[in-house]
């Protein structure tokens, strides 16, 4: 399909309804607004990030299941829908300030069990119960994580990993 993605991974994105040329920019502004506008009970709104925006265009509403073992823990179902994570302002807050650049919601890892996030720089973190993991300096190198069962960093306290 594309020499973008490896083999399987451009596999489970094609299953999963991605195509190379099927990018909808009204989309990821349309989905960007929508995001923004969401506030928490304390008043706080999600920052929006032009690789979120980019993000929401390419890869939005995708829910891409892998298959196999992966190359070092199991493979990551996962959900690029912002709506699914949207009450999450103040918890990518919180990783935000760690970081020190603000993050965009992406979607869900594992059925829920995770939140994906976007920051500035286009790198991908996700949030779970037992942490915060940096999955790629971008979005190709998350879903090519996520996919293949690749180890995530784990994020130190200093904001590092």
């Amino acid at each position: 399909m594309t020499g973008r993605f490896p083999p399987l991974v451009a596999e489970a994105l094609a299953e999963a309804g991605w195509s190379p040329d099927g990018r909808d920019d009204d989309r990821g502004r349309e989905w960007g607004l929508r995001i923004a506008a969401q506030a928490s009970p304390g008043g706080r709104q999600h920052t929006m990030t032009a690789a979120a925006i980019t993000a929401y265009a390419e890869f939005g509403g995708l829910r891409v299941r892998p298959r196999g073992e992966g190359e070092q823990i199991a493979p990551s179902e996962f959900h690029l829908d912002p709506f699914l994570v949207r009450q999450s302002v103040e918890t990518l807050t919180e990783l935000a300030a760690a970081i020190g650049t603000p993050l965009s919601p992406l979607g869900e890892e594992g059925d829920g069990t995770g939140i994906l996030a976007v920051d500035a720089h286009g790198r991908v973190f996700v949030l779970d119960h037992t942490g915060d993991w940096f999955l790629g300096a971008d979005l190709d190198e998350a879903i090519t994580g996520l996919v293949l069962g690749r180890q995530p960093q784990r994020v130190n306290l200093d904001g590092g990993w």
